[in-house]
């Protein structure tokens, strides 16, 4: 191979959100050349997420900004180009709404409610009969707040019942991610775009203030204008390579996560009638998983510890964690049974300090960021791809995006989005749920 190149543009990451960058970029006419230290596309974390398509979040430029990619998601082999499908297996989604309990915790949500309805998005209010129709034997005492295991009071229920939910047809989640990523690359490569894998970036050189390329540790050089860094939990590491981190008021960290695959109870097909639950008075989000097993994921409850972790260097073993989710997903459901041995994933998110995503340039000019994926912007990929080739091409062409900021138009739904809420420079959003809902 040869070990000087000269390209347009470097995505570091071949991930959902990487791919999507990468095809954007080659769209848009850019050489394009995506690396990555796996051997194939969505190998990393994107692997591992629970794939969960939402419109429900926390924030108004959040909700829309998921609405938007919905529809990529809702057609997939548009977005993807019918000219690369031939003979192509693609990621399927499953549509089977999501329903998310009101709680004291989150607001009875009234902000999302807030968000969605100003969007224009359909949603459903429900009762007990309508949960418990959807949700056979679903038990609706409360336990809040969640609690470990080991808590003496764990599994007893306070006072108070869920009496409402809401339900939000649009949403479901991915049958496989990984074959969602390398869908896209198909698809950038049917404009253009060149991957590189088992290829590992140990140097970002710079000169002037200027990103000149990547070097990578077999010794090829990669000479680009514009490097974009979507290295999911290894983005702080490649952040400091690059040397962008001086002026980040919002940095990401790599977090530890557990997640439970459990047989659903005796005589409930959760896998062909079930749907994705968000249950914050248990602490809880769950979906249907292949083979009729649930997933039980936690939405970050107080009482489970951050395990903040190396990602080159950190413990793929379940834990107590695991355990735990399944048994707070067990007040719900009788008859859930905890397997001998755990199934599931152990694997990481890349957490910014309120959970939201950095879409953003750097200070280093011709470095770009897509980070802080904080477990909830799989869903987004399509989107975010669009944004951040639209951005590049505003800073590019000169514009002084952290003084004025890139005013996206959303491609599927009449929004403008002010990508300042998106910045490494922003405060802390207040509005955020501080979790993996975003």
């Amino acid at each position: 191979m040869n070990k000087h190149l000269s390209v347009d543009a470097v995505v570091i990451g071949a991930g959902i959100i990487g791919t999507a960058v990468a095809l954007e970029l080659s769209k848009a006419g850019r050489k394009t050349v995506c690396v990555d230290r796996a051997p194939k596309a969505g190998y990393g974390s994107t692997s591992s997420s629970c794939a969960i398509i939402r419109v429900h979040y926390s924030t108004l430029e959040g909700t829309a900004f998921a609405f938007d990619a919905y529809h990529d998601w809702e057609h997939w082999s548009e977005y993807l180009g019918s000219n690369v499908l031939a003979n192509l297996e693609v990621a399927r989604f499953h549509e089977t709404g999501a329903l998310v309990m009101k709680t004291e915790g989150n607001g009875h949500l009234k902000n999302v409610v807030e968000n969605v309805r100003a969007l224009s998005i359909p949603f459903e209010e429900w009762g007990e009969d309508q949960i418990t129709q959807r949700l056979p034997g679903y038990d609706l005492r409360c336990f809040a707040p969640a609690k470990r295991m080991e808590d003496p009071a764990f599994g007893e229920p306070g006072a108070g019942r869920i009496a409402e939910g809401v339900f939000f047809p649009t949403a479901g989640y991915i049958n496989d991610p990984q074959l969602a990523s390398q869908n896209i690359q198909v698809a950038a490569e049917a404009v253009g775009c060149s991957f590189l894998f088992n290829r590992e970036v140990v140097q970002i050189p710079s000169e002037g203030g200027r990103v000149k390329g990547v070097l990578l540790a077999d010794g090829t050089e990669i000479k680009a204008p514009v490097v974009v860094n979507v290295a999911g939990p290894h983005s702080s590491k490649v952040n400091e390579l690059a040397g962008a981190v001086s002026d980040m008021r919002i940095t990401t960290r790599a977090l530890r996560q557990e997640v439970a695959h459990v047989p659903a109870p005796e005589g409930l097909d959760f896998e062909g009638a079930g749907l994705v639950v968000s249950d914050n008075d248990i602490g809880v989000y769950c979906r249907p998983e292949t083979g009729n097993y649930v997933l039980a994921g936690s939405e970050d409850p107080p009482c489970d510890a951050h395990d903040w972790a190396d990602p080159d260097n950190f413990n793929r073993d379940f834990s107590d964690q695991a355990t735990t989710q399944a048994l707070r997903l067990a007040q719900r459901m009788g008859g859930l049974k905890l397997p001998h041995r755990m199934r599931g994933v152990v694997d990481l998110y890349d957490v910014t300090e309120d959970w939201l995503p950095i879409y953003d340039r750097s200070a280093v000019e011709g470095f770009y960021m897509a980070c802080g994926s904080s477990g909830n912007q799989f869903k987004n990929a399509p989107a975010a791809g669009r944004l951040m080739s639209g951005l590049i091409d505003y800073c590019e062409s000169g514009r002084d995006h952290d003084r004025e900021p890139f005013q996206f138009k959303l491609r599927h739904i009449d929004f403008e989005l002010d990508t300042a809420s998106m910045s490494r420079r922003r405060e802390i959003n207040p509005d955020s749920s501080f979790s993996v809902l975003g």
